[in-house]
């Protein structure tokens, strides 16, 4: 996950490399949804932005992207910091043009990643 961090912040041209992600239960992304989202249900990831020296935290939900696509839980999860970092950097995904404009972006990422054969199986 470390490459594929680096490899991201680095496309994107990003000098701080300091941000925190933690792997979580169904339960503590359930929780952190409703807290600040209003919305009980458990979600693939979270974002929390901080400034330009520390990114910020990305809270990821394995169990989500196991259950999302069994097949390939890593290559998921990684999908899943990468929308994070995007969240980090300012995308959105709230508005169709701009869910959009995201959901490109991270997938040209994700295919970068595969294309370089990035391991993202343990």
């Amino acid at each position: 996950m470390r490459r594929l961090i680096s490899f991201v912040l680095e496309k994107k041209k990003v000098r701080s490399k300091a941000l925190a992600i933690h792997f979580v239960t169904k339960r503590k992304i359930s929780t952190l949804h409703d807290q600040f989202f209003q919305d009980p249900t458990p979600t693939d990831c979270i974002t929390f932005p901080y400034d330009e020296h520390f990114l910020g935290e990305i809270f990821v939900c394995p169990k989500v992207a196991k259950e999302y696509d069994p097949k390939h839980p890593h290559r998921e999860t990684a999908l899943y910091i990468i929308h994070g970092i995007l969240h980090l950097l300012g995308y959105d995904d709230l508005e169709p043009k701009a869910r959009a404009r995201m959901h490109k972006k991270q997938m040209k990422l994700l295919k970068a990643v595969d294309l370089l054969k990035c391991s993202l199986e343990p």
